[in-house]
């Protein structure tokens, strides 16, 4: 039975598997990651050389304290590139919905989102769905076909035709539900399980206390806390106090999230909650540098240009040219922010649909403002 009171005690794993610790640390991160058969493609010992990890998921290292947040539209293989470059310590994919996964192949879109560059590592895939069984079955596929270092549960997207049928933050609105999925999950991946959740559904159901307690008390390894309800969406001000006091109540390592746009916002989010690691949204679109706790007023526009470029040209590859750029123009607002005469690159860049195109239009900017 899953755990709705809290109690002390180890994850819900198969028991050919063994988590080997001294002293809450792991004994040899090799060895302890092949004990668990996890893929260990993209772990790079060399260049982590020196490095001491920020924090543990179960038994893998986590070289980084700013992870890039898992955003539909956003979070795809070409920005999560840019952004593991900079210096995002785990990708997360784009949200899967298990029912375009459930006995059928995946459409081409549901493929290149669970697609991940070999650099990307540990290499996250976030699902989300109403149907407990639907997301068991989903999940354990997932992981065999596809070889995640974890699978994440969205518990926090907003969106009323996800919420409203008990998926996304939904669930938190059923924590027996939570625990009992949380108990199967745990008990049928080898990888580790976590969750994204939001504080409650609203200001009169904040059970974000209660939904830690009970993730943690079913297996599962990190908490990322997005510290708004569901009703506020993307309004008002993140509570990041209500992060602080999960971190109190578990033990497994608590993300936060909300709010976070500068280098000081970071460094003050960890302060007021003492969180493990910080995850940055809709604040590192147009800034990856961010990842590298550089604000976007310390970006030159050179900078800019030369990774607008990158992004263009790994899109393109990723989608097609035309499509690409299409896929672009989102990021492109953003990037052309604060922009000496970024005005004048707004309308040619959200109209070009070609490569070439967009090279001309950025060169002639060049030209202009004397940066070449």
């Amino acid at each position: 039975m899953p755990n709705i009171t809290r109690k002390h005690h180890h994850c819900h794993l198969p028991k050919t598997l063994t988590r080997t610790r001294t002293k809450g640390r792991p004994r040899g991160i090799i060895r302890a990651m092949m004990e668990t058969r996890l893929d260990l493609s993209g772990f790079r010992e060399a260049n982590l050389e020196g490095l001491e990890p920020k924090f543990y998921i179960r038994e893998i290292p986590i070289y980084g304290d700013l992870i890039l947040a898992p955003m539909d539209g956003y979070s795809d293989l070409p920005f999560r590139s840019l952004c593991h470059e900079l210096g995002s310590a785990i990708s997360y994919t784009e949200f899967i919905n298990v029912d375009s996964m459930d006995g059928r192949e995946p459409n081409p879109v549901m493929a290149r989102k669970l697609r991940f560059d070999p650099a990307e590592y540990p290499r996250t895939i976030q699902i989300y769905g109403h149907d407990e069984d639907r997301l068991v079955r989903v999940a354990a596929r997932v992981e065999q076909e596809y070889r995640p270092t974890i699978i994440d549960l969205n518990m926090g997207c907003y969106v009323k035709k996800i919420a409203e049928r008990g998926a996304g933050s939904g669930m938190l609105r059923d924590p027996e539900k939570i625990a009992r999925l949380f108990t199967r999950l745990t008990r049928t991946l080898r990888v580790p399980v976590t969750g994204k959740i939001r504080l409650g559904w609203d200001e009169n159901t904040l059970n974000y206390i209660e939904i830690a307690k009970i993730l943690e008390d079913n297996g599962a390894s990190l908490i990322a806390v997005h510290a708004r309800t569901k009703k506020q969406g993307y309004t008002g001000a993140a509570d990041w106090n209500a992060i602080a006091e999960i971190k109190r109540a578990v033990k497994i390592p608590v993300l936060g999230n909300g709010d976070v746009k500068t280098v000081a916002d970071i460094d003050q989010i960890k302060a007021q909650t003492g969180c493990d690691g910080v995850m940055i949204g809709r604040g590192a679109i147009g800034n990856p540098w961010i990842f590298s706790r550089k604000d976007r007023s310390d970006v030159t526009p050179e900078e800019k240009i030369a990774l607008m470029r990158r992004h263009v040209a790994l899109n393109a590859e990723f989608y097609g040219d035309r499509l690409g750029l299409v896929l672009f123009r989102k990021h492109a607002v953003r990037y052309i922010q604060k922009l000496i005469d970024g005005d004048d690159l707004r309308l040619p860049l959200t109209h070009c649909s070609a490569q070439a195109e967009f090279e001309r239009i950025v060169s002639e900017f060049e030209q202009a403002h004397g940066l070449i």
